[in-house]
């Protein structure tokens, strides 16, 4: 009931945004995909702790702004008056996300602390950019338990680079198919142009439902740069304040094929599911007391020059559960993108 509340209550976000009408103007057509490449951890926090969410690695492919395949394009017919006007994109990728409690040399872990569970995914999204606002619809899918190959993936990095092994693998979340629908929009607010730095605002409205992750989210970014009509902000892995996994220099009126920018953002999730955190659906498993709120605060920097871009955003994340020890957790994201 709880978890229903509150995405009916979240749902609102995104109707209201529907009725925003995006600024006159979209980007120039971009022919060429951007294949980036995402690395979460929490070695950039509190010198790598592993606890809680303590690594993520996701691949994703934009394609260009062109014709989509043809079970995508009868989707996106059907959806068409709430994606709105912009350049159309399709997109694919791969994660895999590792989260463990606070003390990994138990092999019983603490009944009252975060489960071991690590996850495997997919994903295929729909996305249209115009010059003020960017809307992404995602479906994802994967499995979260042993099949997900948490335990290797993390005790076998240990080993290379001679770090201690996680003991408490054998009491990680069960097998579980775990399947989401995410519907995400942005809006570019322009603020001042000054001394040939340009300064931006970024709202966003977000929800998600599924199994998986049930949540409704609001957020916004601040950026200060230049060349910011080449992108929304870099990529990461959801859920958070995430950016778009492709840019395209010559977004710019003045047809740069370099910027930069620096940002800073917050985004508070009204959370009705986690499963990393509640647990198997269907299936007794170790499960803890979920907060129902979330926050994120986040900063950062990005380059691009030409067909590449780099970025760094470092993230501090409220407490994701009742009894949580070690407060607030720490951790960077890294991510490289390059058009071809």
């Amino acid at each position: 009931m709880r978890a229903l509340t509150l995405a009916l209550l979240a749902m609102p976000l995104l109707v209201q945004a529907q009725t925003v009408r995006p600024q006159a103007g979209t980007p120039p057509p971009d022919w060429r995909g951007t294949l980036s490449f995402a690395a979460e951890n929490d070695l950039f926090g509190r010198g790598g702790t592993d606890r809680n969410y303590t690594n993520g690695v996701q691949a994703s492919w934009r394609s260009a702004s062109a014709e989509l395949p043809r079970p995508l394009a009868w989707f996106n017919a059907r959806l068409g008056d709430w994606l709105g006007p912009g350049e159309l994109r399709w997109g694919l990728a791969i994660g895999h996300t590792i989260f463990t409690p606070r003390d990994t040399a138990r092999a019983n872990p603490d009944p009252t602390d975060r489960p071991y569970a690590g996850q495997l995914y997919a994903a295929v999204a729909l996305s249209r950019a115009s010059a003020s606002s960017l809307t992404v619809l995602e479906l994802q899918g994967g499995v979260i338990g042993p099949a997900a190959l948490g335990r290797q993936v993390q005790n076998n990095f240990h080993r290379v680079i001679g770090s201690e092994r996680s003991f408490g693998w054998s009491q990680q979340l069960r097998h579980e198919p775990v399947f989401n629908i995410v519907a995400e929009r942005k809006w570019r607010l322009p603020l001042a142009n000054l001394g040939g730095l340009e300064l931006e605002a970024m709202p966003s409205a977000t929800i998600s439902l599924g199994n998986g992750n049930l949540y409704g989210a609001l957020g916004g970014m601040l950026r200060v740069g230049q060349g910011l009509a080449a992108d929304f902000g870099p990529a990461r892995i959801r859920p958070a304040l995430a950016g778009s996994a492709f840019f395209q220099p010559d977004a710019n009126p003045a047809g740069r094929e370099w910027g930069w920018y620096a940002f800073a953002g917050l985004e508070g999730r009204a959370v009705g599911r986690d499963i990393t955190l509640d647990g198997n659906t269907w299936r007794d498993s170790r499960r803890v007391n979920a907060r129902p709120l979330v926050g994120d605060a986040q900063f950062g920097a990005a380059v691009f020059w030409r067909h590449y871009r780099l970025s760094y955003t470092h993230v501090i994340r409220s407490e994701e559960f009742y009894g949580q020890r070690g407060g607030m957790q720490q951790f960077g994201s890294v991510n490289l993108a390059f058009r071809f």
